[in-house]
């Protein structure tokens, strides 16, 4: 049996079987212990001990839920993209777009342009602009020398303070002008951000000497342009109207910056999940995504898509600055399971397969406005949540969400009233009652 027809045979029926089988199939493909399946449960999967090292005035932990996206293959390389999520319908969405995908043959293929993260240190006022950045020039790699003395670990990997770049911004206050030195560094598989802010703070008595200036902020920049991933997604045969459907979304979006938000949400909608199951500061993303998307000085939208009538083809281009090791990504238990689970190397290859995520996911909600719309699918999956919390008990639940799914179809609509309202009816009645 071929590696492609055992990853359908893992993923055959895969949301549909309990828990317990998943887990088997799970720990089959990715060669996981008993251990890290009970970590998987949430037994040990972040103690006490751990957390009270990541964060202030620990008084307990958070559990989310966490599954995988299926259907994926990125590259050539058949992935399970392990998801850490509240929200309804997200990973069911995205696996069944990927699974969309594969049936029609389509490929996703990713890339990565640039390596270097962006530290700054600002002189708030610089007195004589030109003399201070002739200084800096003349003794520039004698800087770069300095600041990789700071982070000689790093270098020792083949990282480090590649360049340093001169910026001058007119204040906003109209007092003056700012220099800005842009600290470029090439963080490997680290995220970077405490590199790169030790690098910028070790540079600042350097820089004060040579310019004979006073420096201000000393501190990483999230919009790490210097580090884009890209990620395209091309398909033939699918229905014209499917497809210039979805080339219409996009175009709202890069008209309308109300719409280019909800957009790129959705984008984020299968980044983030992901970078929160591999321990990833997804807050730092986000603001390099978003301040990427209005780089323009209009907010747009950091898909595109394409239709010429035979071939639908989707671009991702965003800053993705993400680690692989160091703080939470390793010291997480249930942060290095992800990892493994998805098998990457290193951190260009997390990037690479969240900007497929993302691209993914933006694809699926655009084909549902393009074609369904947004909440049919959205309420299908929200009933399970509103069969819970109507306080449906095991035995009732299955027949709850059949009685909803039935009522959804009907009504266009359910709420947990009318959830509520059903239960009371299927608790009356030995016998199934159905609303129709």
């Amino acid at each position: 049996m071929g590696k492609e027809e055992r990853f359908e045979n893992l993923l055959s029926e895969f949301h549909r079987i309990p828990f317990e089988e998943r887990q088997e199939r799970l720990a089959k493909w990715c060669d996981l212990d008993p251990q890290e399946l009970q970590i998987l449960r949430g037994v040990n999967a972040l103690p006490i001990e751990t957390a009270e090292h990541f964060i202030e005035n620990v008084i307990g932990v958070f559990p989310m839920p966490m599954g995988v996206a299926t259907y994926f293959n990125i590259d050539g390389k058949d992935l399970l993209i392990p998801m850490a999520v509240e929200e309804t319908s997200i990973i069911a969405a995205v696996s069944a777009t990927a699974k969309w995908i594969r049936k029609m043959n389509g490929k996703i293929t990713t890339e990565t342009r640039g390596n270097l993260i962006i530290g700054q240190v600002q002189i708030p006022r610089v007195r004589d602009l030109e003399l201070a950045v002739q200084r800096l020039m003349a003794r520039k790699t004698e800087l770069i020398q300095v600041a990789n003395s700071i982070v000689p670990g790093l270098v020792a990997r083949g990282g480090g303070v590649k360049d340093l770049l001169f910026r001058s911004l007119p204040r906003e206050d109209q007092n003056g002008t700012m220099l800005v030195i842009h600290v470029l560094c090439d963080p490997k598989d680290a995220m970077g951000a405490n590199l790169i802010n030790q690098v910028c703070e070790g540079l600042k008595p350097e820089i004060e000497m040579i310019t004979e200036e006073k420096v201000g902020l000393c501190i990483l920049s999230n919009l790490v342009d210097g580090k884009l991933t890209y990620a395209r997604v091309e398909i033939s045969g699918i229905d014209p109207e499917v497809g210039f459907g979805i080339q219409e979304a996009a175009q709202f979006a890069k008209t309308d910056p109300y719409r280019a938000s909800t957009h790129n949400k959705g984008v984020l909608n299968g980044i983030d999940p992901t970078l929160i199951a591999t321990g990833n500061d997804w807050r730092a993303v986000e603001a390099g995504v978003h301040a990427f998307a209005a780089r323009s000085g209009k907010y747009q939208p950091v898909t595109d898509w394409h239709f010429d009538g035979t071939t639908l083809v989707g671009e991702f281009l965003a800053p993705l600055a993400v680690g692989t090791v160091g703080g939470v990504t390793m010291l997480h238990p249930t942060a290095r399971l992800a990892l493994k689970i998805l098998g990457v190397q290193n951190a260009e290859g997390l990037a690479r397969i969240l900007a497929a995520t993302g691209l993914v996911q933006n694809l699926g909600a655009l084909k549902a406005l393009a074609t369904v719309g947004i909440v049919k699918g959205h309420m299908r999956l929200h009933a399970a949540n509103l069969a819970m919390a109507a306080g449906a008990s095991e035995r009732e639940l299955p027949l709850l969400r059949e009685e909803l799914s039935t009522a959804l179809a009907r009504e266009k609509r359910i709420s947990l009233s009318r959830a509520k309202e059903i239960l009371e009816a299927i608790r009356s009645t030995e016998k199934p009652i159905h609303f129709n």
